[in-house]
């Protein structure tokens, strides 16, 4: 793909926040960059910004296998070990792999960067890569204890939805780009993220924000979980392209739910034109579907997909974290 010179300025501002805020290179450093032939343009172009701090930067171009490309990663699990430094510039996401996880365990920092978007802007040109990460920081940190503490958690909606949600000896973590907040590990997404029980949701997530790599919804869905995985999906249109998308896995793991999340990003917008800025989004939150062991869970699958739905009220236990997708303290309880 061809980039105006005002686009590549801007995926150069990006490629140098990635570089300086959220990996903090080093002229020693190894560095790999992954990504696919469609990518490769923005990998050169990372390249070219990560050099001005370190001066071993590789790219690794892979076969691109789509929503599948894990599966190459999972096979070939020392693929990483030369490297200090990991960015997944893939169009998928590759953090849920054997060799991602290898890489974390061994020390190396992994950056999650999926670069797919709907509308051929470069995820680099995005403005939500500006996000303050000391700000969602502290944004996790406001809930984050009431969250690690609880052992249900519910979300309504005024849409519909009403869930349940059980994460006994699970705690939240969270994505705010920076691998030293992540202790070597981050991702693009930022948001605070909980490995919920795998076997154990219950209840209805009316979708109404985007379906991740599918797009925007044009018309709230809605989605029936039993003991964790998904049981029934509303007959309307978005709802038949999210079942037929679902199908295409041919994995019966990938109708688990696996993941809470919730967005922090304020500079991000639910648009449906980038998968990783809808479920950043201040005032969302989302389910993750399909593998979670990179995020804490047991759950293996052939991939990981979010859905994306608005302005939630939030429970941790009985207190309230959150009000129409707006952090709030929770008020002290009366025993």
């Amino acid at each position: 793909m061809r980039y105006s010179e005002a686009e590549q300025a801007r995926m150069m501002s990006g490629a140098r926040t990635i570089a300086r805020k959220w990996i903090h290179l080093k002229a020693r450093e190894r560095v790999l960059i992954v990504t696919t032939e469609n990518h490769l343009k923005e990998a050169q172009l990372m390249k070219q910004c990560f050099q001005e701090k370190s001066r071993y930067v590789d790219i690794l171009a892979v076969e691109d296998r789509g929503k599948r490309i894990g599966v190459l990663f999972d096979e070939n699990e020392d693929v990483f070990d030369a490297y200090h430094t990991i960015v997944g510039a893939t169009e998928y996401s590759i953090v849920t792999t054997k060799a991602a996880k290898r890489a974390i365990e061994h020390g190396s920092k992994f950056l999650s960067l999926p670069l797919s978007t709907n509308n051929e802007q470069s995820m680099l040109a995005y403005s939500f890569l500006k996000m303050d990460t000391k700000k969602s920081k502290l944004m996790a940190q406001v809930i984050k204890k009431y969250l690690d503490s609880a052992t249900v958690l519910n979300v309504t909606t005024k849409a519909g939805t009403k869930l349940r949600m059980y994460k006994s000896g699970r705690n939240a973590g969270f994505f705010n780009g920076d691998v030293k907040d992540g202790g070597g590990f981050s991702s693009a997404s930022i948001e605070l993220y909980v490995p919920i029980e795998e076997t154990k949701t219950e209840g209805t997530m009316i979708v109404d924000g985007s379906m991740g790599y599918i797009g925007k919804v044009t018309e709230p869905f809605g989605i029936t979980f039993s003991k964790g995985r998904i049981s029934e999906i509303e007959d309307k249109a978005d709802g038949k392209r999210f079942k037929d998308y679902l199908v295409s896995f041919q994995d019966f793991e990938m109708y688990v739910a696996g993941e809470f999340g919730i967005g922090l990003n304020s500079y991000s917008k639910c648009r449906g034109k980038c998968y990783i800025e809808d479920e950043s989004a201040y005032g969302t939150f989302h389910i993750g579907f399909g593998r979670n062991i990179a995020l804490g869970g047991v759950h293996e699958a052939t991939s990981h997909f979010d859905l994306v739905a608005l302005e939630p009220d939030i429970y941790a236990d009985n207190r309230k974290i959150m009000e129409k997708g707006k952090i709030i303290i929770p008020e002290p309880q009366v025993y």
